[in-house]
């Protein structure tokens, strides 16, 4: 299993993927926005995400828990 965690604080302005949805190595999964800038989060290995932690809007800080895939 593979656990996508926040590389900055920031607020969840996007997330792009789905429960259920196939990801590659490399895709964006959730773009950050802070200081006006967007960050996307992409994934170090391709799997199907079981399960979002975030939700659009919420706040997060560097090394919270984003996403999970299986």
């Amino acid at each position: 299993m593979e656990k996508v965690y926040s590389n900055m604080a920031g607020n969840v302005w996007k997330i792009v993927a789905k429960v259920g949805e196939s990801i590659e190595e490399g895709q964006d999964v959730v773009i950050l926005e802070s200081m006006k800038m967007e960050i996307p989060i992409a994934v170090e290995a391709s799997g199907v995400v079981k399960e979002i932690f975030v939700n659009e809007g919420d706040f997060v800080n560097e090394g919270d828990l984003l996403l999970e895939l299986e």
